[in-house]
């Protein structure tokens, strides 16, 4: 297991009956006892255990708490009687110990700390009613008490795979997490439960005597810097700007110039050598005054251009010229990035759809959740219910590599890959946002990066580049999609800076 490894439960099921011999409860209660010690202040503990291996989990904690001294209360309404066999052992050592049990939350104690251990991730669906009354009693007594709320590997309400919310769900500060990540945690509504995520592996598969154990591979992962380390090259000082691509921009319907211009802007400040806009609106600017070296024509100039690859979205619109210009840019052979009205585009015309199947050059997708949703025929709904899985359908459908943007960006792969990016924040929920994450992505894939590594990399620099606007202090209120630009070609050059260290 890595930091980086995710897990869809079914598969930690598997890894938790390949190691069942191992005292994992025993490890899994002593990290979460680890943390609450530093979380707890003077005030009692107040532990929600439920009625499986979480509930055990819980209770393990609860011994050792009360072994260090701290004042425990434990909720338990379940019958001993009917615990999983580990979670009935963790009971009887807490009992012996001393320990005991209430079956309703106690409302006039105030708490230094609450945990949340009653169904990580064994709950799919909404919870019963009186759990679902104890999840809401929890979390308002957070809110009086001002303390911290522990969850025990996931919030209990959260769909670990998904990220979803079908009831009432715990509002963790601090989710202690066991044996690898879970993606419901990153993506969805999961961020907004989780609070700070901290992962304990329990051991696995590090110890000398547990390393014959067939690995499991994770089904996806978390994308991190190390994924394209490789291409961060620093440039060659014998360079011109024919040596860093060439990107074309084709897009800006009437009103909608400056979603081009700031995808044009993100391509040229990400290092092209050179951006060419192709605008549809024969009205539009000549020349970007704030941006001269943009160079603007008429989009059917365009493709007489030196251009290493095409970007086709940003403000195109959806008129019959719109739809000319997008059957051009599919048959052009240069790696391409769709976005915007030419996802939408796509998702109205089967005869595009065939085209991009056909192409042999690179294309990426870059949706939104709506945009999703029209290019699989479903609803937004469906497509937020099960992010990994609508992404994947997508990268599978259309042959390419997909980023399903949103909380927790989903990226997946043709041959069924995926990877969850955690950089971002809700700032970045406004206009523009998208063309700077398409002119990010068309650069890299100008300088010959390949077309999983170019998506990768861009979606993760587009998010810790407005991660470092908000620890600038600015944003996340009024943070603006020009702004992002110019964070991300700083970010960009510290990552090239550190590859030549």
């Amino acid at each position: 297991m890595t930091p980086h490894d995710l897990y869809l439960s079914s598969t930690l099921r598997q890894i938790e009956r390949q190691y069942a011999a191992l005292p994992l409860m025993e490890r899994a209660g002593l990290a979460a006892a680890d943390l609450a010690t530093e979380l707890a202040g003077e005030h009692p503990i107040l532990i929600l255990a439920g009625p499986g291996n979480n509930g055990g989990d819980a209770f393990v904690l609860a011994r050792l708490l009360r072994e260090r001294f701290f004042a425990v209360h434990v909720v338990f309404a379940a019958d001993p009687a009917t615990l999983p066999r580990d979670a009935a052992a963790a009971f009887q050592r807490f009992t012996q110990a001393g320990g005991s049990t209430c079956t309703q939350i106690p409302t006039q104690s105030r708490w230094s700390l609450i945990v949340d251990g009653l169904f990580g991730i064994g709950l799919a669906r909404a919870p019963a009613a009186h759990y679902a009354d104890w999840i809401a009693t929890a979390n308002e007594l957070v809110k009086r008490d001002n303390c911290p709320l522990l969850a025990l590997d996931c919030p209990s309400g959260l769909n670990a795979d998904s990220g979803t919310v079908p009831g009432e769900c715990i509002s963790a500060s601090h989710t202690m997490t066991f044996i690898s990540g879970k993606p419901g945690l990153l993506t969805a509504d999961g961020p907004d439960h989780c609070g700070e995520i901290r992962l304990a592996t329990l051991g696995l598969p590090a110890d000398s005597d547990e390393a014959n154990h067939t690995a499991i591979a994770p089904d996806g992962q978390v994308i991190s810097p190390g994924l394209f380390a490789s291409r961060l090259q620093p440039r060659q000082k014998n360079s011109h700007k024919g040596s860093f691509g060439g990107v074309g921009v084709i897009g800006g319907s009437h009103s909608m110039a400056g979603a081009a211009l700031l995808a044009g802007r993100a391509a040229l400040k990400l290092g092209a050598g050179r951006v060419y806009l192709g605008l549809l609106d024969p009205d539009g600017p000549a020349v970007d005054l704030s941006q001269p070296e943009l160079m603007i024509r008429p989009v059917d100039t365009l493709f007489q251009a030196d251009l290493q690859a095409l970007l086709c979205g940003p403000g195109l619109g959806q008129s019959a010229e719109a739809i000319q210009w997008l059957k051009q840019a599919l048959d052009c052979p240069l790696p391409l990035v769709l976005d915007a009205d030419a996802l939408n585009l796509l998702a109205l015309d089967r005869r595009l759809e065939a085209k991009l199947s056909k192409r042999t050059a690179p294309a990426i997708l870059t949706p939104h959740p709506a945009e999703a949703a029209r290019l699989l025929e479903i609803s937004t709904h469906e497509v937020q219910a099960d992010r990994i899985t609508a992404a994947c359908a997508l990268a599978r459908r259309y042959t390419c590599p997909v980023a399903l943007k949103g909380c927790g960006t989903v990226i997946a792969a043709v041959d069924g890959r995926w990877w969850i990016n955690t950089t971002g924040n809700p700032g970045m929920a406004t206009a523009g946002m998208g063309d700077v994450l398409s002119g990010l992505t068309s650069t890299l894939l100008a300088q010959n990066w390949p077309a999983e590594l170019a998506l990768i990399a861009a979606v993760h620099l587009h998010g810790a580049a407005a991660d470092r606007l908000v620890e600038q202090g600015i944003g996340p209120a009024g943070m603006t999609a020009g702004e992002v630009i110019d964070a991300a070609r700083s970010l960009f050059n510290q990552w090239l800076r550190a590859s030549s260290a």
